[in-house]
């Protein structure tokens, strides 16, 4: 096996049956990238919340994919197939630009899968970034009924964005100086 896993477990022990899935089951991209790829794979689990992260850096992005069911072991096997259908959907843009083929496996970079989700923008809004504070752009989200609200800080006089989480929490998002 060519990919390196780095495997961490998070209120869960990483036991040699679930080392074992994982480097199986996501052994499987491998033959998507060159070998001494590194995966990162952080296991945890919360109640009933069985989690998998894997992250896998290649020059010029970052794969990653979590998904969460109530057994590990659907988990693992989830998150394999999304990051196969993530590489293939995303072939082109991840290829295109020739230096950051140098990540990937031949078989990978000259595989015409089919472009069948082509990313379209179906719908353009312009509208008036008001400056309010980040409290107020929730509450505004809120009664747009929307999972995320673009606004001008009020504080800062940056455009910041603010977004629901799990569990009826939120986030924001401003820009680094």
């Amino acid at each position: 096996m060519n990919m390196k896993f780095i495997i961490v477990g998070r209120n869960v022990e990483v036991t040699p049956g679930l080392k074992a899935a994982v480097e199986d089951k996501i052994g499987k991209l491998e033959k998507y990238f060159t070998p001494d790829t590194e995966a990162h794979v952080t296991l945890s689990v919360e109640k009933d919340r069985q989690k998998i992260e894997v992250t896998i850096p290649v020059k010029g992005s970052i794969i990653r994919s979590e998904q969460v069911s109530s057994d590990m072991y659907v988990s693992i096997d989830l998150v394999q197939e999304i990051i196969e259908r993530q590489l293939k959907k995303y072939k082109t843009k991840l290829v295109d630009r020739e230096q950051d083929a140098v990540s990937f496996s031949k078989m990978f970079v000259e595989n015409d899968y089919m472009e069948d989700e082509e990313i379209k923008i179906v719908r353009t809004k312009k509208f008036d970034i008001k400056p309010m504070y980040p409290e107020d752009a929730c509450i505004q989200m809120e009664l747009l009924g929307h999972s995320f609200f673009v606004f001008n800080n009020a504080d800062t006089g940056e455009v910041n964005v603010v977004y629901k989480r799990k569990g009826d929490t939120y986030g924001l998002i401003e820009p680094e100086d």
